[in-house]
């Protein structure tokens, strides 16, 4: 193996090489190869290959020394150049040194010239400039202005420059000799001004901020410079309001109230924190009045369309409604032949017209009176804020009017309508009874009418003489849906005492008072006596839930009334054994349990007096007199008393009439 420099690169390890070389040596091998293994030819190809690295390293080495030395050579020849180079960088530092005292030299020379010559230039331009001015003083002098620069349009700035000057030259002259010519000067001071800030409007309307630079630059110098930030700021929310106002005034007029609304508001906020600047002992009259040229025209029809969207909204809302309820209104008809209707209905509580099935719809809708309230809700705040003050309860009395007739009239008065409509008569059979619902929903909307009228509608006309008409408006209101509440709950009573008078026509038996097996009678009370609890208990549970407050106790006590009369008047119909009495003592019994329900002293009372004349069924006839002078029947009709009594089989027989005679 030839030993050259490669063999040793990088990473090198000692006895992979010696292992190679003894591999590559024949006969180095290990026992069992190929060729015996001789140790004195590894020996000497050892020995060889250590007289060949010996050699190597000494060429290696003298090539090592050549390199160091031919690197020392160069090393010097850098140094001796690196010299060279500093000391011309030396001499090249000299003459930028000489060339900069020179510069300052000239540098002073000049401006020392320049002070000179402007010394000598300055008074000859204010000579110039004097004989200008006085020139154009000698035109106004003259009365007749010939110079270009004021009848030429496009040098308005110049123009302004030397009226400028001669403004405050003129301030300085005597009154009584030039009294004619400073009236002529501040006339065209104030002309040209004028023109200056209808300029600078015209640039801003068009954009021209260059221009606007310019003439401001100008007007700087003049009296007026605060008119023009005026105007600016004018312009700058003008245009801003149009932007916002007038693209939605005819395509979308919810989004144009709204946005009014907004800008009014935040242009108000805004000259509230500028009133805390000085701004002038009238700020707040300047303040207004420019609050008012920016939105004179559109606070004046504001009211007009706000009537106009609240009027198309609650009509659509409404709308909305019914057709998602695919039901069509119907019209509720008007005028004499309506009223008379009306009243006949009130005194007899009779149902004019055919009775409408309403499948238990009760045509009020609480998220459809959320969003008219919200509505609203929404045109008060923005008419407490739009109106003018002297318009304001005026305004809002409208407003409140088109709730009237949307919520009150349009829902919750139809619904009651078509409520009253589907009560059916007194004599139907399992007629279902949805009008308490009504009720129950009708009140609940009123209440939140009643807060909105308190919370929002009271503060904005509280101090003003539509208060009243507002309050009388409601009270009218109230009253034409009490009237058709009460007529309506009336009528449902009657229908809850016809179907309870249906279930004891159809249930109650003759025989079950007067059983044929006096001994074998097994009932706590009658199947009839049952099933009208029963009914009785789900309707008083169910005005509990459609009433609040008192209501609740005038109703349960009304038709607790007539629950005991129709029950006192039914048992009138029969002849009573004496086991028939006992049975109807007990079914009177489940009658005063069921109107325990009611928490109605009154009821009460009543069915523990028709307890007491039951017991006239089946006491014993001497002891007659005495029962109907007891405590709960002492002060009764003494005809009333006779009448249960000849309801027993046994009148005639035991002669009992003779204890009434």
């Amino acid at each position: 193996m030839a030993t050259t420099a490669q063999l040793f690169e990088e990473p090198f390890d000692a006895d992979e090489y010696i292992e190679r070389l003894a591999w590559r040596t024949p006969g180095g091998g290990s026992k069992g190869g190929a060729e015996a293994f001789d140790p004195k030819r590894l020996l000497e190809e050892f020995e060889n290959h250590i007289e060949e690295l010996k050699q190597l390293d000494e060429r290696i080495q003298r090539r090592v020394e050549k390199l160091e030395h031919q690197c020392h050579r160069e090393a010097k020849e850098f140094a001796h150049k690196v010299q060279d180079l500093q000391r011309s960088n030396q001499v090249a530092f000299q003459h930028f040194q000489e060339l900069d005292e020179h510069i300052s030299y000239v540098a002073t020379k000049v401006c020392h010239l320049g002070d000179q010559l402007e010394g000598v230039n300055t008074p000859r331009q204010r000579a110039v400039e004097a004989q200008r001015l006085m020139t154009y003083f000698n035109e106004f002098l003259d009365g007749e202005l010939r110079s270009d620069v004021f009848n030429n349009p496009d040098k308005i700035k110049e123009a302004a420059d030397i009226i400028q000057k001669l403004h405050l030259i003129a301030q300085e002259l005597p009154f009584d000799r030039f009294a004619d010519v400073k009236a002529k000067i501040a006339s065209k001071y104030h002309d040209l001004e004028r023109q200056l800030i209808q300029e600078f409007t015209a640039a801003q309307r068009r954009g021209e901020i260059g221009r606007m630079r310019e003439v401001a630059a100008v007007l700087l110098h003049f009296k007026g410079y605060a008119h023009c930030v005026d105007v600016y700021i004018k312009q700058c929310q003008e245009a801003h309001v149009k932007e916002k106002l007038d693209g939605t005034r005819h395509s979308d007029v919810e989004q144009y109230l709204k946005n009014l609304y907004d800008l009014y508001t935040r242009t108000t906020a805004l000259a509230t924190k500028l009133t805390e600047f000085n701004l002038g002992s009238d700020k707040h009259t300047f303040l207004s009045k420019l609050i008012k040229s920016i939105f004179s025209s559109y606070l004046e029809s504001y009211i007009g369309m706000e009537r106009e969207y609240l009027r198309t909204r609650g009509a659509m809302i409404l709308q909305r409604y019914y057709d998602s309820k695919n039901h069509q209104k119907r019209p509720i008809g008007t005028g004499s032949i309506q009223d008379l209707k009306e009243r006949i209905r009130q005194r007899t509580n009779l149902p004019l017209g055919p009775s409408i099935d309403t499948h238990g719809e009760t045509f009020l809708s609480p998220e459809l009176v959320v969003n008219l309230l919200q509505e609203t809700r929404h045109a008060f705040e923005r008419c407490h804020r739009l109106s003018d003050p002297s318009d304001l309860p005026k305004n809002a009395f409208s407003i409140f009017l088109l709730l009237v007739d949307h919520l009150c009239v349009e829902h919750i008065d139809y619904a009651l309508e078509i409520g009253l409509s589907a009560i059916p008569s007194a004599d139907a059979k399992n007629a279902n009874l949805y009008f308490l619902d009504v009720v129950q929903q009708a009140n609940s909307i009123f209440h939140l009418f009643d807060k909105q009228f308190n919370d929002q509608l009271m503060p904005l006309i509280s101090s003003s003489p539509k208060l009243a008409e507002c309050l009388h408006k409601k009270k009218e209101v109230i009253e034409q849906m009490e009237v058709k509440l009460d007529t309506g709950i009336d009528r449902t009573l009657n229908c809850m005492v016809g179907q309870m008078r249906h279930i004891l026509a159809t249930e109650q038996k003759k025989t079950d008072f007067r059983p044929e097996d006096e001994n074998n009678v097994m009932i706590q009370y009658t199947t009839a006596c049952s099933k009208v609890c029963t009914y009785v208990s789900r309707q008083v549970e169910h005005v509990r839930k459609s009433m609040d407050g008192k209501n609740v106790d005038t109703v349960l006590t009304e038709l607790g009334v007539r629950f005991h009369r129709l029950i006192h008047e039914h048992l009138q119909q029969y002849s009573y054994s004496s086991m028939g009495g006992m049975l109807a003592i007990c079914d009177v019994a489940e009658y005063r349990r069921c109107a325990k329900d009611f928490r109605v002293p009154l009821v009460l009372q009543l069915f523990d007096t028709l307890h007491a004349l039951c017991n006239l069924l089946v006491v014993a006839p001497d002891n007659l007199k005495q029962v109907c002078s007891g405590e709960q029947l002492t002060n009764l009709d003494r005809n009333l008393l006779h009448a249960f009594v000849q309801l027993r089989v046994d009148y005639r027989s035991a002669r009992l009439g003779r204890h009434f005679s």
